[in-house]
């Protein structure tokens, strides 16, 4: 069996997996009166996430992502609880993800030790990530959404203008020696940052590039790299956790998976310069929003300490 067939196996070992965690994970919270009320407050926002699930995942496979995009929609909308929104990409992706992954391993060219070893640095971060994030308060998400969307609006924005490392264009089908080791290290952060809901699409084009690969390697390299770490790093550890919107969840995993196959099977040229630019637009408002709500939940805080105490 060779290495590409391989990743396909676990692609599908992967869908498998997540679908039997989340069969057991829901009726389980749905047990208790608080995870019943928690289920009815989320059917409230079913039609709306299941579009958002769909159209996050079409763009997903242009190489746009669907993080930012999903994140913006529910921050905007108010359909997902923000405690809730990290467990909720990195869970209800895991199914659309895997898909795209089993498309696009073989798409490209790439140098098998140079694509196992980035994988395996995602998963390890998204492991690593996903034990804190899952702990986190709300307060400490929004702050870490907040700036994690502004790096990525950044970045996105500069791969807009093909300004720095997207002005590159490399040949090479590998990465080797110090700059794997520096590739595996930027992805280890790459792969934990993607537990607090930024997306690693943008930064992995970025190095990428850097690396003087082909862009293209960047797609087995983004889709499979994300399909892992969510199944085998980050979303186990969300969903023991109980840290999801059970609805948004299903609504990525089917709607998700559709909006994903679709683009896949009947998109070959899209103009996406406008779209793009759009996106980076919600990318730059929902990181503002986030870490405005941030301040404004800090604000008790620090009127309650500037209060005297009183004398005995």
């Amino acid at each position: 069996m060779n290495t590409i067939t391989l990743m396909k196996a676990l692609c599908i070992v992967g869908i498998v997996f997540t679908a039997i965690l989340l069969a057991r994970s829901i009726p389980k919270i749905r047990s208790t009166e608080e995870g019943q009320a928690r289920w009815e407050k989320e059917k409230k926002h079913l039609a709306f996430n299941s579009v958002v699930a769909f159209f996050a995942n079409f763009l997903d496979v242009l190489g746009i992502g669907s993080y930012a995009t999903s994140t913006g929609a529910y921050k905007i909308k108010g359909s997902v609880d923000d405690m809730y929104i990290p467990g909720t990409l990195n869970v209800g992706d895991t199914i659309p993800v895997l898909l795209e992954a089993f498309l696009f391993f073989g798409f490209v060219e790439i140098d098998k030790l140079t694509l196992i070893s980035l994988l395996l640095a995602m998963i390890v971060g998204s492991k690593v990530g996903a034990s804190l994030v899952s702990k986190m308060d709300a307060e400490k998400i929004r702050l870490g959404m907040g700036i994690g969307l502004l790096v990525v609006g950044v970045v996105m924005a500069l791969k807009q203008l093909q300004i720095g490392p997207f002005g590159l264009v490399g040949m090479e089908t590998g990465i080797y020696g110090i700059k794997l080791i520096i590739s595996v290290i930027v992805e280890f952060f790459v792969g934990a940052f993607m537990t607090i809901g930024v997306g690693a699409y943008a930064p992995t084009f970025a190095l990428v590039s850097m690396m003087g690969m082909n862009v293209q390697s960047a797609f087995p390299i983004m889709m499979g790299g994300c399909a892992f770490l969510m199944t085998f790093g980050a979303g186990p550890e969300f969903i023991k956790s109980g840290r999801y919107d059970m609805i948004a969840t299903l609504t990525n995993a089917t709607f998700g998976s559709l909006g994903a196959l679709i683009a896949y099977m009947f998109v070959k040229s899209v103009p996406l310069t406008i779209l793009l630019w759009i996106v980076v637009a919600v990318v730059f408002y929902t990181a503002i929003m986030f870490i405005r709500d941030y301040m404004k939940s800090r604000e008790p805080k620090k009127a309650a300490k500037s209060i005297p105490a009183k004398a005995e």
